[in-house]
């Protein structure tokens, strides 16, 4: 499993952004691949965490050439305090079985 994360300080957020972000996450969602997604804060530090799984790669470099992922890539800067992207690979996942966040 692969699981993608998109660790930002929020900015200013516009008309743009929230249609982008829509069509982004509806991409998502909609590929072969996904598993699931969750959204994390950090209050004390100003950051959110987006987290996306998938089953595969090939689903992860769908979402990066998905035009619309490629136009908010091109004005991150203008929504974002800053980001870092951190994709890594899963070889476990556990636990009771009571939480429904995990992929």
């Amino acid at each position: 499993m692969i699981c993608c994360q998109f660790v930002f300080a929020p900015g200013g957020y516009d008309e743009e952004f929230h249609r982008l972000d829509q069509e982004i996450d509806a991409y998502a969602r909609a590929l072969p691949g996904f598993v699931s997604a969750q959204t994390w804060t950090a209050p004390e530090r100003g950051l959110v965490n987006a987290i996306y799984y998938f089953t595969d790669t090939a689903s992860v470099r769908e979402l990066a050439r998905f035009p619309a992922h490629r136009e908010a890539k091109d004005h991150v800067h203008r929504w974002y305090q800053g980001y870092q992207v951190v994709i890594s690979n899963v070889t476990a996942t556990y636990g009771d079985d009571r939480l429904t966040t995990h992929p």
